[in-house]
């Protein structure tokens, strides 16, 4: 009856969560869409480059909302009310310092995000258009993910769900309307971005006010800015704020390394990693049940539930990963025309496609225990993993000979996602054994 309750709790987590990871994306798509019926595909090239600046900002903020689930997760776990509050006030906060901080500094932020970008120089000037317009948004977007990882933490991941889909869905509609009804044209794309996730962050408060009054009428954003016992907060943000980094350039450099072998080989790459996204979307959900649920029997000390919850977890992502590797295995060459009609880009693809059933294998238990890691706040294991399988990647890809091409730079993914698996799972059964 418990494995039974624990596996709904799962299960009404990570649904409404991982329909608003495939939403969001999706969704995204209609502004490239109207991108490129502005008539020139420097627009195109634009809304990505503007938009990735922004998303570069905005992911070494990852703590706003995964540091934020795991230690409210913890104190609804505890029934600690004023644990609740304060890591309101405490993420709000620091998502309104950085918010502002970002339009004060906008015009150092865009010369040093283009440089390191270096897009033409028709894409730069719009994507700087587009970028000082919606950097606008800053304090309203880190807002928005503080309050989502504070609702997945007091076990409401629908609100975060509506609060996704209905931003995407208002920012279509807007930049319709401001492109094609009022001839705003290109201003208009970044002006749907900025009205959207203002509406968004109000809808956001508004949720939070709806279905947690008490808590709500008590939080007192002031109070965030003494400081006091806001050391593991800190702590916290700081393990998966440097975190982040790392990944970032795993990321970046994965990205630069395939660009240098050509632009068929990025084209491959590119749909590849799309397919990673795909299935990183269902498992982000699975994690996310790994903070609410797991953190909240860490919170309340019911380490035998918290256990039983990890072992589901792994049942349901094993189920998940069965079904992409099948997919990817059985269907590649139909997958990959989804992407492009271009036959040589498509059996390039087909040369490396085993990896794309591989990388669902190798990753499956690094999305766990990063869910189960930030539900526990286990972070510091976390950044010790990711720094471990960042030194892993690069020693690998250097040492392979050069001759393998772009099969050296897969086989160095697969070892950076190997080792935070291993790495977390050596840390865990040390952490368990402290717990039992």
């Amino acid at each position: 009856m418990r494995i039974s309750k624990i596996n709904r709790e799962i299960l009404s987590i990570s649904l409404p969560a991982i329909v608003a990871n495939i939403a969001e994306p999706l969704l995204g798509l209609l502004d490239t869409g109207i991108a490129g019926h502005l008539g020139a595909p420097q627009f195109i090239g634009a809304v990505a480059v503007g938009a990735m600046m922004m998303n570069v900002l905005y992911w070494n903020f990852g703590f706003l909302r995964m540091g934020t689930s795991g230690l409210t997760a913890q104190a609804f776990g505890s029934g600690s009310l004023q644990a609740q509050i304060s890591t309101l006030e405490r993420s709000s906060a620091i998502a309104l310092i950085a918010g502002a901080a970002m339009v004060l500094l906008q015009e150092p932020l865009r010369w040093l995000l283009l440089a390191i970008m270096s897009p033409s120089a028709a894409v730069a000037s719009l994507a700087s258009t587009y970028f000082m317009i919606v950097v606008w948004g800053a304090p309203a977007v880190l807002l928005t993910m503080s309050l989502k990882g504070w609702l997945l933490g007091m076990q409401d991941s629908r609100s975060p769900m509506l609060i996704s889909i209905g931003v995407n869905v208002l920012n279509v509609v807007i930049s319709i309307i401001a492109v094609y009804g009022l001839g705003l044209g290109f201003k208009g794309i970044a002006l749907g971005t900025l009205v959207s996730v203002w509406v968004g962050v109000i809808y956001a408060l508004w949720r939070v006010r709806k279905r947690f009054a008490g808590i709500a009428r008590s939080v007192r954003i002031v109070r965030a800015f003494k400081l006091k016992g806001s050391g593991r907060f800190f702590k916290v943000s700081g393990d998966i704020f440097v975190r982040c980094i790392f990944m970032l350039v795993v990321n970046m450099y994965f990205i630069r390394a395939g660009a240098r072998g050509g632009d068929l080989v990025l084209a491959v790459n590119t749909m590849m990693q799309q397919l990673f996204h795909l299935y990183s979307y269902f498992m982000d959900g699975i994690a996310f049940a790994g903070e609410a649920v797991a953190g909240k029997y860490f919170g309340a000390r019911n380490y035998p539930s918290m256990h039983r919850c990890v072992r589901w977890l792994f049942v349901w992502s094993a189920a998940v990963t069965a079904i992409f590797v099948l997919a990817y295995s059985v269907f590649p060459h139909s997958i990959f025309s989804l992407f492009t009609s271009d036959s040589v880009v498509v059996n390039e693809a087909m040369r490396y496609h085993w990896w794309c059933s591989l990388v669902p294998v190798v990753s499956m238990v690094a999305f766990v225990w990063d869910g189960v890691f930030i539900g526990v706040t286990a972070t510091r294991g976390m950044l010790i993993a990711v720094v471990t399988a960042c030194a892993a990647f690069f020693a690998l890809y250097f040492s392979l000979p050069t001759a393998w091409g772009n099969h050296a730079l897969w086989i160095a993914f697969m070892g950076f996602l190997a080792t935070r698996s291993l790495v977390q799972s050596a840390l865990w059964s040390v952490k368990w054994k402290k717990m039992d």
